[in-house]
This record gives structure tokens, C-alpha cells and sequence, in this order.
């Protein structure tokens, strides 16, 4: 504008404004090195600002992958100590089916004394291994003959067992180094109570290749170990408010949840690949789950630590 008007100046006086051409001229060269000198800064303040993006969007994918890793190794460790933890109820069975009160038992069913006796011999194991509900001794017909609590769960004593899974499993293992497990699921003999349910072939002579001669069926409460794995992952008081941790079955069954909510009733839909992963969903949340990777001989149930964690409330 400066420049305009001093040319308009110089062309109305002539001769006499030249000066005001000159100015004009000048202006003009002023304004031309203002206008590269503001291109220049407006295409480097572009650069920075990409710079910038991009550096913030590097940190932000750093941060979504430590927080993956985090997740992850906290799944991983969820379903790692379920694995140890039923890796001894593995090896509690097949141990116990080899006890003198429980051989006896199973070879002489119709004997009281030997039904007593087994009785109290496994209230005695109850008593130190507070982690089960109870322990059933059945004959090769399926009948329960004596169990370790009959004062408290009575409906047990006599029940038939024939048809159940862990019980037909366990007549059916080759020797007495093998044993059958049954999913999670509640039995209505233990008040309705959540159990994992292990079992092995009671053997003549408590022999490795005796003839068998009944089952021995423990029942591990679960719902009350369950809810200690999940409630004892490593959160922060933060995360623990956002964060729901699971372990599901093969099926891809809830069998335990921080929240207590949809256990045995719903299922968690998992996108699974094999080994460990996390991913996010469609929410934003993150999901890190482990599968199981079993423990000494116990080769795992096809079960999943899952960690479902939401990003933290906007403000």
C-alpha cells in the first residue's frame, strides 16, 4: 500500500516527485524480501509442526506398547500361577488314590470299617489342605461309598457318579501315573458350590498296573482360589479401578472375573493367535492375554490369563 501510494504521488507531481518513485521502488523491494522471508518461516513452522506430530505420535505408540507389554506379562502371569496352582491338585490325587484307607476302601466297598476308616482318613487330609471342598472315594459301579466331609455335605454319600465326566475318565486312565480333570463347574452335592474336579483310578494294592477298583474324585474350590489369582494381580490403585482381569477356558468360558460379573454364564469373545499377544479393541481398551503354558507334567487346559484395561478418563 506504501508503495502504491508513493507511485500515485510520483506520477501526480511530475518532474517534482521523483523522490516519490524512488520510495515506490523501495517499498516495492522491502515488501518482496517480507513476503520470502514470511513464506520461509510459515514453510519451516510446517516442518516443525510435522516434526513435532510425528515425534508426539512416536511417543504415544511407546507408550501403548510399554502399556501392552505391561498387560500382557500381567495375563501371563495370572494364568501361569492357576497352572502351578492345579498342577498340585494333579499330583494331590494320584498321591492320595495310594493311600492304605482309600485302597482298602475301593477293594472292599461293602465293608463299614473300611468305608469309616477312609472316611476319616480323608477328614484328616481336608483338615490340611484347606484349599478343597472335599474328597469322594466311588466304587467301580459309581457310587460314592465315603467322602472326607459326610456331616456337611450329606447329600454326597451314596450319590451316583457314574455318569459324570471326571468319573468316567477316570476309570478309563491307563495307569495310576495318569489322572482326568473336569471343566470348572458347580456341584449341586457341595451346596452349588464352584469346583475344579481332578480324579484318578483307584488301583488294587495302590499298584501303578492294578486292576482298578474304584475312583478317588477331589474337589478344589475354586471359586474362592479363582478369586484370589485374579484379585491378586500386581495393579496399581489407578489401574485397579479401569482394569478387569479374567481367566477363561478353552471354550473361551469366564471362569473367574475381577468384577465377579458373567463367570460360567458368559464368555469373553478373544482374538487369539498362538503364543502370547495383546491388541486393542474397539473401544480403545487394551487386552493382553497369555495362554496357558502348563507347569512340570501338568500340560495345561487350553485356559487364558486375560487383562482388559481402559485408557484413563479424559478431563
Amino acid at each position: 500500500m506504501l508503495a502504491l501510494n508513493a507511485a500515485i504521488e510520483a506520477h501526480r507531481f511530475g518532474t517534482e516527485g521523483r523522490g516519490f518513485a524512488v520510495v515506490a521502488d523501495e517499498m516495492k523491494e522491502i515488501s518482496a524480501e517480507i513476503a520470502a522471508l514470511a513464506s520461509s518461516l510459515q514453510n519451516e513452522l510446517k516442518e516443525r509442526l510435522r516434526s513435532m506430530g510425528q515425534y508426539a505420535e512416536n511417543m504415544l505408540d511407546e507408550v501403548r506398547n510399554v502399556r501392552g507389554e505391561r498387560v500382557v506379562d500381567l495375563a501371563h502371569n495370572a494364568i501361569e500361577i492357576a497352572d502351578r496352582n492345579l498342577y498340585e491338585r494333579s499330583c494331590d490325587v494320584r498321591w492320595w488314590a495310594t493311600d492304605a484307607a482309600v485302597v482298602d476302601c475301593a477293594a472292599d466297598p461293602s465293608s463299614a470299617a473300611a468305608r469309616e476308616h477312609a472316611s476319616s482318613r480323608l477328614s484328616v487330609i481336608l483338615d490340611s489342605y484347606t484349599v478343597y471342598l472335599d474328597l469322594w472315594i466311588a466304587d467301580a459301579s459309581g457310587k460314592v461309598i465315603a467322602t472326607g466331609r459326610p456331616g456337611r455335605y450329606r447329600r454326597a454319600q451314596g450319590l451316583d457318579v457314574s455318569r459324570q465326566k471326571w468319573f468316567r475318565d477316570a476309570m478309563a486312565t491307563a495307569n495310576g501315573g495318569c489322572f482326568a480333570v473336569a471343566d470348572i463347574d458347580v456341584e449341586p452335592a457341595l451346596d452349588g458350590a464352584m469346583v475344579a474336579t481332578y480324579s484318578t483310578a483307584i488301583r488294587e494294592d495302590g499298584e501303578a498296573n492294578g486292576a482298578v477298583t474304584g475312583v478317588l474324585g477331589i474337589f478344589f474350590d475354586w471359586e474362592a482360589q479363582a478369586r484370589a489369582i485374579v484379585d491378586g494381580v500386581r495393579l496399581t490403585p489407578e489401574e485397579r479401578s479401569r482394569t478387569r482381569c479374567l481367566l477363561i477356558d478353552s471354550r473361551h468360558r469366564i471362569i473367574a472375573a475381577s468384577d465377579g460379573q458373567g463367570v460360567l454364564t458368559n464368555s469373553f469373545i478373544l482374538k487369539t493367535t498362538n503364543g502370547v499377544q495383546g491388541y486393542y479393541d474397539d473401544e480403545g481398551a487394551v487386552i493382553g492375554y497369555a495362554k496357558t503354558p502348563g507347569y512340570e507334567t501338568y500340560r495345561g487346559l487350553g485356559w487364558f490369563g486375560v487383562i482388559v484395561q481402559r485408557d484413563l478418563p479424559s478431563h
